[in-house]
C-alpha cells in the first residue's frame, strides 16, 4: 500500500512539476483545477497559460473515491457534501479559475460601490442571475450582503437587528426545535450585550426577538414559517437549502432578509462564502459594518472562484431550458445531477430503514417545482434518523456501536431517540452506512 501510495504522489508531483516548468515565464499566476489527470493538468496548463503559471492542484479534491476499510468510521456528523466532487470532476477545467498574482490586491472591490464596497461587481451580477433563473428568490430591490459563509452573515444579521435598541437586556434569539444544531454557539460565541440565544421559539412567550427560521430545515428538511407573531418579533431566514436539488421551488423568497451559501449550492465548502439579500438599506449598512470590522471584507479569491462556479451553474440552465436540459444531457446541469443522486440515496434509505423495523424517518414530501415546471420529490441534504428500536434511549449512541458518527437529537433542541445523518457524503461512504443500517434490527 506505502508503495502504491508513493506512486501516486509522485505522479501528481510531477504533473504540478509540469506547470511549475511553464510557470517561469509569466509572474505569479494562480491556476485552480478541476481534473486530476497528469495529462490534462499539463494540457490545461499549456493551454490556459500560454507562456506559463503556476499551478495548484489537491489532488484530494478532484482524485477517486479513496477505498473504504471494512471497519472504517463514518463520520457523517458534519454536512461535507463531497457528493458533489463527481460534477465537477465531470466539468472539469471549465470550473477552473485563473488568479493573477496582479489581481485582487486592494481590499477594495469597487470604488463605486456606496454600500458592499468589498463585494466583487461580477459575484453580484452571477447571483442575481442565478436566483433568476431558479426563481427561488427575489433579487430586484435587495441589497446583497457577501461575507464568509452564511456562518458570518448570520452573525452580521443578529447584530444589524439588534444594535440600534442598546437596551439593557439583549434580545432572545430563538428558533423552533428541531434546530441546526450550530444556533445556540454561535449566537452566543461573541458574548454579545445586544442578543443572547433564548432556545425554542415554539415555546417564547416575549415580545421582542430574533427568530431564525432555516427552511428547508436542518435537520429534518422540513418547510418552515416564522412561528413568532408578536410586533417586536424580526426574522432571519437561512435559506442555504432552498435549492432544487433538496426541495420544490414553489416560489420566489422574499423575506426580509435572506441567507445563502456556496457550500450547499455547489458543495464548495471550503470556499466559505455565503451571501445575504436584505431588503432595509440601514440594515444592510450596519451587516456590512460588522463584516468589515471582524474581517476587514471578504476574501477576493473565493469570491472569484464562486464568480466562475455560479456561473458555469447559470450557463448550463440559461441558454436551454431545464426540461429540455434533462432530456438533451449535453451538457453537466448541477441540480440536474444532485437531484439524481439524493433521489437515489432517499429511495435506497427508506427502503433500508423500512426492512430493518429499527428506525424511522419523517414522512417523504413532494410539491410542483416551478424551476424543473414538474412535480418533484423533496430530497433533504440531512436524514433525520430515529430509533424506533425497544429500550433505546440515545440514537447516536447506538449507531457509534456500528462505527456510524452522527448528530444526536439533543444538539438540536430535540430528542436522543434522533440523529442526524449527512446524505451529502460520497458514493461508497453512503453505501457502506446502508450496510451497516440493514445490519440492525
Amino acid at each position: 500500500m506505502a508503495g502504491a501510495g508513493a506512486g501516486a504522489g509522485a505522479g501528481a508531483l510531477a504533473g504540478l512539476a509540469a506547470c511549475a516548468t511553464l510557470a517561469c515565464n509569466v509572474a505569479g499566476a494562480v491556476l485552480f483545477l478541476l481534473s486530476q489527470d497528469d495529462e490534462r493538468l499539463r494540457r490545461g496548463c499549456a493551454a490556459r497559460l500560454g507562456a506559463g503559471g503556476v499551478a495548484s492542484q489537491p489532488v484530494e479534491e478532484c482524485g477517486d473515491e479513496e477505498a473504504l476499510a471494512p471497519d472504517a468510521v463514518l463520520n457523517l456528523e458534519l454536512g461535507d457534501p463531497t457528493m458533489y466532487r463527481a460534477f465537477w470532476r465531470e466539468v472539469g477545467d471549465c470550473g477552473a479559475t485563473l488568479i493573477r498574482g496582479c489581481q485582487g490586491m486592494s481590499y477594495f472591490s469597487d470604488d463605486d460601490a456606496v454600500l458592499c464596497w468589498f463585494l466583487e461587481p461580477e459575484l453580484e451580477r452571477e447571483v442575481r442571475r442565478l436566483h433568476r433563473i431558479v426563481g427561488n428568490a427575489v433579487v430586484d430591490g435587495y441589497h446583497l450582503v457577501v461575507g464568509t459563509g452564511a456562518t458570518q452573515l448570520y452573525q452580521a444579521a443578529m447584530y444589524a437587528l439588534s444594535s440600534p435598541a442598546r437596551r439593557d437586556q439583549p434580545v432572545p434569539v430563538v428558533s423552533p426545535a428541531p434546530y441546526y444544531s450550530s444556533y445556540p454557539p454561535q449566537t452566543d460565541l461573541l458574548l454579545s450585550d445586544f442578543y443572547r440565544w433564548a432556545g425554542d421559539a415554539n415555546t417564547f412567550t416575549g415580545d421582542e426577538c430574533i427568530e431564525l427560521v432555516c427552511s428547508p430545515n436542518n435537520p429534518d428538511g422540513a418547510i418552515r414559517e416564522a412561528v413568532v407573531r408578536s410586533a417586536g418579533a424580526k426574522a432571519i431566514h437561512d435559506l442555504v437549502y432552498y435549492w432544487p436539488q433538496y426541495t420544490p421551488i414553489t416560489g420566489a423568497a422574499a423575506h426580509d432578509i435572506m441567507l445563502f451559501s456556496v457550500s450547499k449550492l455547489t458543495g464548495h465548502a471550503g470556499t466559505r462564502l455565503g451571501w445575504a439579500l436584505v431588503k432595509d438599506r440601514e440594515v444592510a449598512r450596519n451587516m456590512v459594518y460588522f463584516v468589515d470590522r471582524s474581517t476587514t471584507g471578504v476574501c477576493k479569491e473565493s469570491q472569484m472562484r464562486a464568480t466562475k462556479i455560479l456561473g458555469v451553474v447559470s450557463d448550463a440552465y440559461e441558454v436551454v431550458p431545464p426540461a429540455r436540459a434533462r432530456a438533451s444531457g449535453a451538457v453537466p446541469r448541477l441540480f440536474d445531477f444532485a437531484l439524481r443522486r439524493l433521489e437515489e440515496r432517499w429511495r435506497i434509505l427508506r427502503a433500508t430503514v423500512a426492512a430493518t423495523g429499527a428506525f424511522s424517518l419523517p414522512e417523504e414530501t413532494s410539491g410542483y417545482c416551478n424551476f424543473a415546471k414538474q412535480t418533484v420529490t423533496a430530497c433533504p441534504a440531512f436524514a433525520w434518523l430515529r430509533c424506533e428500536k425497544e429500550g433505546v434511549e440515545d440514537c447516536a449512541e447506538l449507531l457509534a456501536g456500528h462505527n456510524i458518527v452522527g448528530s444526536g437529537g439533543e444538539q438540536f433542541g430535540g430528542d436522543a431517540r434522533c440523529v442526524r445523518i449527512n446524505m451529502l457524503d460520497r458514493d461508497n461512504v453512503f453505501d457502506m452506512l446502508v450496510q451497516r443500517l440493514s445490519s440492525i434490527n
